[in-house]
């Protein structure tokens, strides 16, 4: 197969000169700038965008990237940018996206210090600190970006609401209209003002506002139009909170009206979620877990008020995410195919075209998760990327389902031989749960085997997951290139696995919760994979949480624990969800249990604490006040603060990342003894 053969050898331009005994990661191999990251293709297939580390710094910052595909292609070598735009001294790139007509969408965060008014997270009164977000439009080759014109604001608009975006917005790409030539939608979102909707001009520059939706509403927009086919919003409704989606009245119509088969109360946590209409019929693709225990997809007869009798796509184990559509005009609209969540999200091809190219590159690439990114209408160009647990992501060009073209790893630094496997397995919980959980191994670690120790990781939110994918923390291929077993548990509360893990951690925050990750540190001891007394666990936001609580909880399996922006006061947390009043309705009441404030007298293993000061998601005081009410207890716990460092790892400097990882090996192998 000429895929096959080409994409292999494109691999291997990859590849580092493989040693006989890889060196260990370093933390500069995760603190380095990524050498190209966040690769998107425009809709014509004429250029590629992307974020590269600037060579005219030595690759100590972000620039933009532009790549010129309108003419012949080499592909006996990668393929270098056009034009490199380099990041101002005020904000730093950190993601992009191709539109169309020349144009790309620039993303870039900037520190800030000063009142934030109530808008978003942060304090009501008194200055913030805090990042910024602001989206930038780039014109061809990236010689200029520009802010967003500020016709953007819908007339009639408030300082205070303008200002409040300004502050916390986020502009989003809401619809590429494929079909039209210039045109665009843009939606703008604020804590305040719910989310508007432009017709940008990508030829003029010029705005149009469109539409509004509440705060508590959101809009599904045709891809044709730009205008209002169906929304979703919230009400209280006879004391208690209800979803509705809203469809069109008669076939065609702008008026819409409530499907009472579609509605559901917010206290039951059912996904009800609109992912599309089926061409030619009044029947629309719904997403929902109302009928099992993993997210299947329906078809709802908006004319009958009526689900079909059995899902049209499903996955016996794992969730449906995503019904994916046909954008080029000769079969718009049409179902190609769906996106499940499994170790790794998937996507099972219906469309023969699009499913031959999938399959040919998993051939290419045996083992490795291929993900078609971008692609033309007529399939000749595909943007995709490989990746896998031990395997930073990689992009490459397909060109007329033959050639690949090389653009580059995210880290080609770093050797394969370095990385440890990563397997994805389910243990018991002591009540009977399955468990699903990520274990990464050392590299070239045989089962038979001890490691000479264990770090859990649980991940954050609580209601997120983990996957089998490459890790850029370094959390987990940092430490198992050190000889660790690190294990990333999937405990109960975790999104993404089926409603019965999920619901499971309602109000179990440091109780089953939290037996979840000490019965996965004795599943590791009962496979024989390491030593019941050389365990740690070290989590970051609601993983901070879950180590913080692991320290003043009786029996610890663990010898130590280490929290990064961990909540430590169940209580306080309970009344600060940012400006959004649903989640502080819906996940709030969820966040019950063991307080670790209330029972710092019990601390038992000395803890690490770590936490930016430019944190707004879970503010500073949760871990500083957690270190002052043990220090004297446990005297070797310490509390180390990184200066202008937010929650989200987009924005923290390379240069904390490796101090993170630095500190956290200091304190594994000397107070902790591992």
């Amino acid at each position: 197969m000429i895929i096959r053969a080409l994409a292999t050898s494109a691999l291997a331009i990859l590849a580092l000169p493989l040693t006989a005994q890889a060196k260990p990661v370093t933390p500069e191999d995760f603190a380095k700038i990524p050498s190209v990251s966040s690769v998107s293709m425009s809709l014509e297939g004429d250029m590629l965008v992307g974020i590269v580390a600037d060579p005219s710094k030595n690759g100590e910052a972000r620039a933009a990237a532009y790549w010129d595909l309108s003419g012949p292609i080499d592909t006996s070598k990668p393929l270098l940018p056009s034009n490199i735009t380099p990041s101002s001294d005020k904000t730093r790139f950190f993601a992009t996206v191709a539109l169309k007509n020349k144009k790309s969408l620039w993303f870039t965060v900037q520190p800030y210090i000063g009142a934030l008014m109530g808008c978003g997270e942060g304090k009501e009164t008194g200055s913030t600190k805090t990042y910024l977000e602001k989206v930038y439009m780039g014109n061809e080759r990236i010689k200029k970006i520009d802010d967003l014109p500020d016709g953007r604001a819908e007339v009639g608009a408030n300082k205070d609401i303008l200002r409040c975006f300004e502050l916390t917005g986020q502009t989003a790409m809401a619809s590429l209209l494929p079909l039209d030539p210039s045109k665009v939608i843009i939606s703008r979102a604020s804590t305040r003002n719910g989310t508007s909707y432009f017709e940008h001009d990508l030829s003029t520059g010029r705005e149009k506002f469109l539409h509004k939706a509440s705060d508590t509403q959101q809009i599904e927009i045709s891809n044709t139009t730009g205008m209002p086919v169906a929304s979703t919003e919230l009400e209280y409704v006879d004391g208690a909170w209800k979803q509705y989606i809203n469809l069109p009245a008669t076939p065609g119509s702008s008026d819409l009206k409530r499907e009472d088969a579609l509605t559901t109360t917010i206290a039951n946590r059912y996904t009800m979620e609109l992912l599309g209409k089926q061409n030619g019929t009044e029947k629309y693709f719904i997403a929902t877990d109302k009928f099992t225990d993993k997210v299947a997809v329906y078809l709802y007869d908006a004319a009958a008020d009526k689900f079909s009798d059995e899902p049209v796509f499903a996955h016996p184990e794992f969730d449906i995410v995503d019904v994916i559509f046909s954008s080029r005009k000769k079969d718009f609209g049409e179902v190609m195919g769906f996106t499940y969540s499994g170790p790794v999200n998937k996507t099972y091809w219906i469309d023969p075209e699009m499913k031959s190219i999938q399959d040919g590159l998993d051939l290419a690439f045996p083992g490795k998760n291929v993900t078609l990114n971008d692609y033309t209408a007529d399939r000749n160009r595909v943007l995709f990327t490989v990746s896998a647990g031990d395997m930073p992501p990689a992009y490459y060009l397909l060109l007329d389902k033959a050639k690949v073209a090389v653009i580059g790893s995210e880290r080609p630094w770093i050797d394969p031989k370095s990385l440890g496997k990563v397997e994805f397995v389910y243990y018991p919980a002591r009540d009977g749960l399955e468990i699903p959980a990520f274990i990464t191994f050392p590299p070239g670690f045989e089962k038979g085997q001890k490691a000479k120790g264990a770090i859990l990781v649980p991940h954050g939110g609580p209601w997120a997951r983990d996957d089998a994918g490459f890790d850029a923390s370094g959390w987990t291929q940092y430490f198992a290139g050190r000889g660790y077993i690190v294990m990333q548990p999937q405990y109960r509360g975790s999104a993404g696995w089926g409603r019965k893990l999920w619901l499971a951690g309602d109000g179990e925050w440091g109780l089953k919760m939290q037996d979840d990750k000490d019965d996965g540190a004795a599943w590791l001891v009962q496979q024989g994979y390491v030593d019941a007394d050389k365990i740690a666990i070290h989590g970051y936001s609601y993983g901070g949480f879950a180590a913080i609580a692991a320290s003043v909880r009786p029996n610890s399996p663990f010898r130590c624990a280490i929290a990064g922006a961990g909540v430590a006061n169940l209580g306080k947390l309970s009344n600060e969800w940012g400006d959004n009043r649903i989640q502080r309705i819906v996940q709030g009441n969820t966040v019950k249990g063991m307080d670790p404030m209330q029972n710092t007298d019990k601390v038992n293993i000395p803890i690490m604490l770590y936490h930016g000061d430019y944190d707004v998601r879970v503010p500073i005081f949760h871990s500083r006040d957690f270190y002052n009410a043990v220090k004297n207890k446990e005297p070797q716990s310490e509390f180390i603060v990184f200066e202008q460092m937010g929650h989200q790892y987009n924005k923290w400097r390379p240069e904390q990342t490796a101090e993170v990882l630095e500190n956290v090996e200091r304190f594994l192998t000397t107070t902790c003894g591992m």
